[in-house]
């Protein structure tokens, strides 16, 4: 894999940049694998804290020097520019642009998505999304994916990155969860830091995004978010706070709005909470279009504008000319990004060199982390690993199995050098004695259409610049079926009506562009849409028009039968009868702009999976979902693994988890409710989507594995889940006073199996004795404190975790300040939020 690679082929431009092809190539080789694997008012009740009491203001001093001398020597018109994104002139393909301004020698600024890599027209290299990361529990990893998106950035000509996205899992539903890391408020905060000082160890601007409370992608511009105060403190804020102690360059505000207000315009969020109590001393940039006022906005703390100029262009000029608004709010914004930009050196005109693209390095970490996330859900009498027999009479089924799974769809899609699929990469670790069969089970792309009448074939129609092809033809179907038509398609999309309807409209918003990191795209990188009827036996017109544009254009149109579906899992169940063991890839296409409506795996992978492990019970299932999914079927699987989006190095990372060459690191960081009907969000619209455009997150602080406990319902899979191919115990668990009114719970633990594994101890910690009945709510247990673990055969470890006080405190309103848990609390040590583990009491006391 060499350190440049050749770019992709161009796509058609989207809102957010970024190329929308992927493409297939060499793996690492069996030696580097396993190197490898070594504008609110103050006075809103959520946000009553912004006024200043409890903790003072830790405001830095704006840098002066330079700064101000710059600022003195702008005028009003260059001042307003940067302030506001532009057309790029030389676009990379990014997401956005900032000009500078050449006679005081300020250049421009380029901003990529990059919450699993960088989105520009080249290719990069395609980490796991950071659920996957996240899985790992390991900051330090965090720090070391955070250095190479940063050394990525920077190679490719980009100053800011948009990124990491800090919001929690708070509903499965979210289009966007795979972007972020968890549902838990301290495993986020940890996480979130470490990659933005990893990302700025390169030289690269960190955005953290979206503050604050965008935990879902339905109706994401307009909801009214309500949430109390207490649950906003110690819930989503806690990683934001933790991303602006870690030194983040900027912050987005977000799309929706809280308490009546759109976040790109609360000053209770952007001035009270985020500088005033917090300090930040970087710049706040909106979401794309997220601005709906320019005198509001700007006196709320938004300093700009992104990706264009309509609130802050020639608006804000006018304004600031006509006396509405002063000109020292526009200084004090323009200060803000000038002060940010020196820092990073992002004023120099000459600046030092960008580096060389190290991709062998990218793909060796990308790999690393692929492995560390592999959370194995179920093992049923050690159908894993893959040995004997099993390693050499194999099934490999499924609609994922011959084609790369990269990323999710949407801002955070990046196009890599190269990914394998799985059916590659475990045909090459079973060797060359092995028998590795295949069947697709599900066809994701569909295949020619059957003769129509008059002839015409439309399974690769060329059509030339400025030229237009039309056809009108008839479709006959001998009996009634459900039919799922599909476009291919390399320019602008054809107009295709079936009896006068039209098969494939524009779709609103983001959703026309965005249309999930698998679906689509066909293999060969063209894109694809899908409509799926019931059609009633007898013909039907179909009606084709497409443009070839200003440089031509290929495309083909397929469908997709329940005839042919049915032919499809019955080879499949052939294939896998024939076969000792079996391993089926079953996937869930989330992307940014819309959210899932089911917990169910989609199309028909459920029968698949039910037809498959009838005919096999050695059956592996391998998940590549962006989140929990339900799982009818699980009790009749041997297996089931969960490697979420793995990025371009993930059928390397599958391959050598399921033969044992790694042992599966991760664990759950949100978990997976048994049914849509029993999770935080269910049975209650007011909680998720929101009823009348208000949503209220009634669940308090009981997020997630919190509302589990709270409620007792019973999960599919707990928080903190995942089994290793060893087993561990834990002993002689202690607690004593720590640091700063903290804690020091100490523990040992020891590997019990035959060998070498990987444990991620987990440590919670009950509620307060002393604030029970004051009215501050408290969880019935919260994470505390974790350590990720790797231990011989046989070996046996002393850890110590510490709880930082902000652990075993709790937001109390009254005060508008964090108050310290007092008196006798459970501390317990365990291997999921559900797992009794070992336990103590501990006394806690005021320092």
């Amino acid at each position: 894999m060499s350190d440049e690679a050749s770019p992709a082929t161009p796509a058609p431009e989207n809102p957010r940049g970024g190329p929308r092809t992927r493409r297939r190539g060499p793996r690492l080789s069996r030696r580097a694998l396993l190197l490898a694997l070594g504008g609110a008012s103050l006075a809103s009740p959520a946000l009553a804290s912004s006024a200043g009491a409890g903790a003072p203001p830790r405001t830095a001093p704006v840098p002066r020097g330079r700064v101000d001398g710059l600022l003195a020597r702008l005028t009003l018109d260059e001042k307003v520019s940067l302030l506001h994104g532009a057309a790029d002139p030389a676009t990379l393909g990014q997401a956005g642009y900032v000009p500078g301004v050449p006679r005081l020698g300020i250049p421009p600024l380029r901003l990529a998505d990059g919450p699993a890599g960088i989105r520009v027209h080249r290719t990069a290299t395609a980490l796991p999304a950071p659920v996957m990361l996240a899985a790992a529990f390991d900051p330090g990893l965090a720090r070391a994916y955070g250095r190479v998106v940063g050394r990525e950035g920077r190679a490719l000509g980009q100053d800011v990155l948009l990124a990491p996205m800090a919001n929690l899992i708070r509903t499965p539903y979210a289009g966007r969860n795979f972007e972020t890391f968890s549902e838990d408020p301290l495993l986020t905060a940890d996480l979130v830091a470490e990659e933005i000082r990893g990302i700025q160890a390169e030289g690269l601007v960190a955005t953290v995004k979206h503050f604050a409370l965008n935990n879902q992608e339905r109706d994401r511009a307009t909801v009214d978010v309500r949430v109390g105060e207490q649950t906003l403190h110690e819930t989503e804020l806690r990683a934001f706070e933790a991303a602006v102690a870690a030194g983040a360059g900027a912050v987005m505000a977000a799309y929706n709005k809280v308490d009546g207000v759109h976040a790109a315009e609360n000053a209770g969020l952007l001035t009270g909470i985020l500088r005033e109590r917090w300090g930040f001393d970087g710049w706040v940039m909106s979401d794309w279009d997220a601005v709906h006022t320019t005198a509001g906005a700007l006196s709320a703390g938004l300093d700009m504008e992104m990706p264009g100029g309509s609130r802050y262009g020639a608006a804000l000029r006018d304004a600031v000319r006509d006396g509405r608004i002063d000109e020292a709010a526009v200084d004090r914004s323009v200060r803000r990004v000038l002060a940010a930009r020196e820092r990073f050196g992002l004023l120099e005109a000459a600046r030092a060199p960008r580096p060389a693209r190290d991709a062998a390095s990218g793909a060796r970490l990308a790999l690393r982390v692929a492995t560390a996330g592999a959370t194995l859900l179920r093992n049923e009498k050690d159908a894993l690993p893959l040995t004997g027999r099993a390693a050499r009479s194999l099934a490999v089924l499924g609609p994922t199995a011959a084609v790369p799974f990269v990323s999710g769809g949407g801002s955070a899609h990046v196009v890599p050098d190269a990914a394998r699929s799985p059916l590659d990469a475990l045909r090459a670790r079973a060797g060359k004695d092995a028998t590795v069969t295949h069947a697709v089970g599900e066809d994701l792309f569909g295949r020619p259409l059957p003769p129509l009448r008059p002839a015409a074939d439309l399974e690769g129609v060329q059509v030339a610049s400025g030229a237009t092809w039309s056809r009108t033809t008839t479709l006959t179907t001998t009996d009634p079926d459900e039919w799922t038509f599909l476009v291919h398609y390399s320019g602008a999309r054809p107009a295709v009506t079936l009896d006068g309807t039209e098969l494939f409209p524009v779709r609103e918003g983001v959703a026309e562009y965005f249309a999930g990191g698998l679906l689509g795209q066909a293999p060969d990188g063209l894109t694809v849409r899908r409509a799926t009827l019931r059609l009633a036996a007898g013909p039907h017109e179909l009606r084709i028009t497409a443009h070839g544009g200003p440089t031509g254009q290929l495309f083909r149109l397929r469908a997709v039968t329940g005839a042919g579906r049915a032919a499809d899992v019955a080879e499949a169940v052939r294939t896998a009868r024939a076969a000792h063991s079996v391993v089926l890839f079953a996937y869930e296409d989330a992307t940014e702009g819309q959210d899932r409506t089911t917990l169910a795996l989609p199309g028909h992978q459920e029968a698949l999976i039910e037809a498959v492990t009838a005919a096999n019970p050695r059956t592996t299932v391998v998940l590549n979902t962006s989140s929990a999914v339900t799982m009818p079927w699980l009790a009749r699987t041997a297996a089931v693994l969960q490697m979420y989006y793995p990025g371009q190095e993930g059928a390397a990372a599958t391959a050598a988890v399921l033969f044992g060459d790694a042992d599966p690191g991760g664990r759950l960081t949100q978990t997976f409710p048994a049914s849509d009907d029993h999770h935080p969000t269910a049975g209650d619209p007011r909680r998720y989507p929101g009823e009348d455009g208000v949503e209220e997150y009634g669940e308090g602080v009981h997020i997630g594995h919190r509302w589990y406990e709270a409620k007792g319902v019973v999960p599919l899979f707990p928080f903190g889940h995942g089994l290793s191919y060893t087993t561990f115990r834990y002993e002689d668990l202690t607690a004593s006073p720590g640091a700063a009114g903290g804690l020091d719970v100490t523990f040992t633990v020891r590997n019990t199996g035959r060998r070498p594994g990987v444990d991620v101890a987990q440590v919670y910690v009950g509620p307060s004795p002393d604030l029970t009945g004051t009215g501050v709510d408290q969880p019935r247990s919260a994470l505390a404190g974790y350590r990720r673990l790797e231990l011989a055969a046989g070996e046996r470890r002393r850890v110590t975790v510490p709880v930082t006080a902000r652990s075993l405190s709790s937001w109390d309103t009254a005060r508008h300040a964090w108050i310290l848990g007092t008196g006798r609390r459970t501390v317990r040590v365990a291997a999921s939020s559900a797992d009794p583990g070992l336990g103590i009491g501990v006394e806690v006391r005021t320092p």
